[in-house]
């Protein structure tokens, strides 16, 4: 048997070896072992120092120091290959068990025993037992090839014995040994082998009672013990062993590693004590020396030189600073350095400080990384796996329990939903806050408006005589002096040069007041000023608009923000769980915080079984079934598995308001048809409790094109909804940016409501959605209602200016006017507004004004009341246009200073407008033009030459000399004021007489003749 074994232990031995050299590239590029190596000291510095101690006389106890994982194992291993004597190696890397009782002393006692027998178990029990037989700590032996002839020994001793016993009376009288011949040989050799055998058996059993020892005895009341029984120190105890250990073995060196992890100094007060015993004894014949492996801090200041009589230090092969290098040289044999973040592996090797650890980490990633392969693929992240073995390796026991929902780093996940609530709040609050301000801000823009105004009210009153208490602007409609600030007219009255009062006593005078504007403010115009004003409220309603809508989309995505963002936002909450991972918290809070530890670790930590249900999915469905409804933006992390374990009447409830859910629903309409109809169908119905499912689905959700086009085709009355629903500007936002064109165009069609309710909210519905496509607006065939409010959209601006789709205002042409045309003389529009609308020759411009021309004239250009020097062409094109009010087109002629100069493309119908608000030059071919058209007006004829002007240019033109009676009636007329001399010189020209006194115009009487 033992034969066997020895055989087929060898042979075991071959196998492995022929193993290992099958394949030995693999294995080493895979796996490394963490067991001290032998190649620690090339350079032989370490080796020489040791020993030089033990060759050395005078030292017994020798210190090898350095910090933890410095290598201080390695160099013992490379020293021992070279070492030509025996050593015996004593390690100490277990913990001690924790001791039960409270006490504090009892505690270091157990500690202190435990050590001990540690020591002298790993000193007795690792040498043969066949060279300690007198030891009494005895050991199971195992029979070896002599053991077979022992028993035949001890067998045939029996026998003998037994037939010695029975020949007794032979042996006593003597007859048992005659004749004395080799024909007696078997009872002289039974006699022979009886003697020895008593002997040998007397002998062992001497031998065996000197390991005896006496532990207790008790009889009832009375017990029995040795004296030494109470002693604390083991060692102490058994020093007879010990010494008995180094009589009976030839090591001259032990070596103690690890006792350093135990934090008690006094056990090196009794090694070196019996280290000199030992030493000391007279049975030992040479110099048996003992080599500690310690940490630099196991003693204070100098204390370490009492005990050591020769002190090594050790050079630490890794600390923070290089570790980066050893992380890398692990990730290289791996071949996984393409994969890791190398900035990662920068910022976590700080943490780590020990080659074992490291070794140990990617040898982990090894067996991992092949496990959790799905199909055959890698597709988790490489960087998330590594700091999920390096959070197992050094904290082995939160690991453990994050198994079962427990520890540090399972509080801090399951504290996720609570960091949610509280940003939610938070956010909510700013909401508030800024919805306030925009209100309070709402109410004070008007109240600038009006200080804006009181400020030039007074300064034109500091003009104004003492006792006025009207102004006018054309000595004809007067406003009350307390009235003029919220008069329709205060911009005219501040803006014009001269201003008419009237006094108390019904009196009136003119005052200068050209310099109004100047005098108070010499920088900016009244209009600039309340431009500006007008812009502030502007701009911050519209960046407190986006900041509501930005907070309102963080709250959405609150349920799927990473947990090391909801940290960074709640950092002050976490101080106390980050406290409890010890003196290695940092290294946790970086790994968290850094989002390389999230709540996907169960991805990381178990083998992948198809459709299988993460923590989250079944936290889900357990809410689903005990009939609380989840935020819409719950996490879940496999939705089709989460689908097929519902219900199909939770399909018409509010458990599918979930953003992954209906993700999933809609991105398979043949697979989830009947769900996605039962989605709808709840949605149309329950529109109102689904405003929050919407945020947060307009926010994160992937397939938005789908859930609209989806409640348009199911739900007609789906337009009208989102309208009148309190996040109206959100649904139209999301209507228009993201319905398809047809769809949308077919809306614009149906409802219109749709275009008017665009144009109206277009700046808020702009900042929702920044990135809207101009075509998609210029489908809905509405009209911009202010320009300059969405300025800094110019895409959309230009698309729009350049079909028309603007609403015809002052404002929107002034604003075309400088920042699409880049003309920069407002004075002249507003002076000659169509002349220079028509100058810049942009056709959309002009075809915009033409296509509202009557809306045109009476809002805009009869609105500027300083509109008056259009140029002759400008008159002429409103003029002929026939749709416009004659009223509009009267007192349009009526301010206008230029003046036609013949009557040539007027139509006849207005030749009598013309001349009666004098806007034809006053010459005799006009004048006879007019009165030989089918639009002549006598009235309006001699209205036109009453006038001065008309007079003056009869005199600067000479008169025709072939005047028929009309002529001459027109002649006569304007005779009147003439000088004589003129008026005579006008008469001897004309050569046709009036057919009667009665066809004459009234004359003076001296004209008569």
């Amino acid at each position: 048997m033992s034969l066997a074994n020895r055989l087929a232990n060898i042979l075991y031995k071959i196998a492995a070896w022929l193993e290992s050299k099958r394949n030995p590239n693999d294995m080493k590029s895979k796996f490394v072992d963490l067991a001290p190596t032998d190649e620690a000291d090339k350079g032989g510095v370490y080796s020489e120092a040791i020993l030089f101690a033990t060759n050395n006389a005078k030292v017994s106890n020798i210190a090898l120091t350095g910090p933890y994982g410095s290598g201080k194992s390695s160099i013992i291993q490379s020293f021992l290959k070279k070492y030509p004597r025996t050593a015996l190696q004593i390690s100490l890397a277990a913990f001690v068990p924790d001791a039960n009782s409270g006490d504090e002393d009892e505690d270091e006692r157990v500690s202190r025993q435990e050590i001990e027998r540690s020591i002298l178990q790993q000193m007795l029990y690792g040498a043969d037992a066949n060279k300690l037989p007198l030891s009494r700590f005895k050991r199971i032996q195992s029979p070896g090839v002599w053991a077979i002839f022992k028993s035949l020994y001890i067998m045939f001793g029996i026998l003998a014995l037994w037939y010695v016993f029975h020949q007794r009376e032979a042996i006593v009288s003597g007859n048992f040994f005659s004749p004395p011949l080799l024909s007696n040989w078997i009872n002289v050799g039974s006699f022979v082998l009886a003697g020895v055998f008593l002997l040998m058996t007397i002998h062992h059993f001497y031998v065996a009672s000197f390991g005896l020892s006496l532990k207790s005895i008790s009889l009832k009341d009375v017990e029995i013990k040795p004296a030494h029984d109470d002693q604390m120190s083991i060692l102490n105890r058994h020093l007879d062993e010990i010494i008995y250990f180094f009589q009976s073995t030839d090591y001259d060196l032990v070596v103690i590693e690890d006792i350093d992890r135990f934090e008690d100094s006094e056990i090196f007060v009794t090694l070196r004590e019996i280290n000199r015993l030992v030493n000391e004894n007279a049975g030992v014949k040479r110099t048996v020396r003992f080599l500690y492996a310690l940490r630099d801090d196991m003693f204070v200041n100098t204390d370490r030189t009492k005990f050591f009589e020769f002190i090594i230090p050790v050079i630490p092969i890794i600390n923070t600073s290089n570790s980066i290098d050893m992380v890398l040289e692990q990730g290289k044999r791996l071949e996984l350095n393409e994969h890791l973040n190398r900035q990662f592996l920068r910022e976590v090797s700080r943490y780590l400080n020990d080659l074992r650890l490291i070794q140990n980490i990617f040898n982990e990633y090894a067996i991992y990384m092949d496990n959790l392969k799905t199909d055959g693929e890698n597709l988790l992240n490489a960087n998330k796996l590594l700091a999920i073995l390096i959070y197992k390796n050094v904290y082995p026991k939160d690991f453990e329990q994050l198994h079962r929902g427990s520890g540090n780093l399972a509080e801090i996940l399951n504290r996720q939903d609570e960091l949610i609530r509280h940003g939610e709040n938070t956010y909510r609050a700013e909401i508030a806050e800024l919805e306030n301000r925009l209100e309070v801000a709402e109410r004070q823009t008007p109240l600038d408006l009006k200080e804006l105004r009181q400020i030039y009210a007074m300064a034109l009153i500091e003009k104004l005589p003492s006792n006025v208490v009207a102004v006018s602007l054309d000595n004809r409609a007067w406003i009350p002096v307390q009235q003029m600030i919220s008069h329709n007219a205060f911009e005219e009255i501040i803006g014009s040069s001269r201003i008419f009062c009237r006094m108390a006593n019904n009196g009136w005078k003119q005052v200068n007041a050209i310099n109004l504007q100047s005098e108070v403010n010499s920088q900016k115009s009244y209009e600039q000023r309340k431009e500006e004003i007008e812009n502030k409220a502007a701009d911050y309603k519209k960046r407190s608009l986006r900041q509501i809508h930005d907070l309102r989309s963080d709250i959405a995505a609150l349920r799927t923000t990473k947990l090391k963002d909801l940290l960074r936002l709640n950092a002050g909450h976490m101080q106390d769980i980050f406290g409890n991972f010890g003196d290695n918290g940092e290294l946790a809070r970086f790994l968290i915080l850094e989002g390389y530890l999230d709540d996907t670790y169960y991805q990381y930590t178990s083998l992948f079984h198809s459709g299988r249900l993460s923590p989250n999915d079944n936290k889900f469905l357990i809410q689903v079934r005990a009939f609380v409804v989840p935020e819409p933006s719950f996490p879940i992390d496999n939705p089709k598995e989460v689908v097929a374990a519902m219900r199909d009447e939770d399909f018409r409830q509010s458990y599918i308001l979930n953003v992954r859910l209906v993700d999933t629903i809609l991105s398979d309409g043949g697979s989830y048809r009947d769900q996605a109809q039962k989605f709808f169908d709840f949605l149309s119905s329950e529109f109102e409790s689904c405003e929050e499912f919407f945020n947060a689905y307009y926010a994160s959700g992937q397939n938005v094109v789908g859930l609209l086009s989806g409640l348009v085709k199911a739900w007609k009355r789906f337009v009208p909804t989102i309208i009148a629903s309190p996040n109206n500007i959100s649904h139209v936002t999301q209507v228009v940016s993201k319905l398809p064109v047809t769809l949308l165009k077919a809306l614009a069609r149906d409802f219109d409501e749709l275009p008017e309710f665009v144009s109206l909210n277009l700046p808020e519905i702009l900042v929702n959605s920044p990135e809207l496509e101009p075509e998609r607006l210029a489908l809905l065939d509405f009209e911009v209602k202010e320009l300059a409010a969405i300025k800094e959209h110019s895409e959309i601006v230009r698309v729009m200016f350049d079909k028309g789709l603007f609403e015809l205002t002052l404002a929107n042409l002034e604003y075309a006017y400088q920042a699409i045309l880049g003309e920069s003389d407002l004075e002249s529009l507003h002076e000659r507004n169509l002349t220079s609308i028509r100058s810049t020759g942009n056709p959309p411009l002009i075809k915009r004004i033409e296509r509202d021309f009557d809306r045109y004239l009476h809002e805009i250009v009869l609105g500027l009341q300083e509109n008056s020097k259009e140029n002759a062409s400008a008159i002429l094109e409103v003029i002929r246009h026939d749709d416009i009010d004659r009223d509009d087109l009267r007192e349009f002629l009526g301010r206008q200073t230029t003046q036609l100069s013949s009557l040539e493309g007027v139509p006849e119908d207005f030749h009598a407008m013309l001349f009666n608000e004098s806007v034809i030059k006053p010459t005799w071919e006009n004048c006879l033009a007019f009165m030989e058209s089918e639009g002549f007006s006598e009235d309006s004829l001699i209205d036109y030459l009453g006038r001065k002007l008309v007079r003056v240019a009869i005199l600067e033109h000479p008169v025709p000399s072939g005047m028929d009676s009309k002529q001459l009636r027109l002649f006569l007329f304007a005779a009147d004021s003439m000088p004589d001399t003129a008026y005579q010189d006008c008469v001897f020209q004309t050569k046709v007489a009036t057919d009667s006194r009665r066809s004459l115009p009234p004359i003076p009487r001296e004209s008569c003749h």
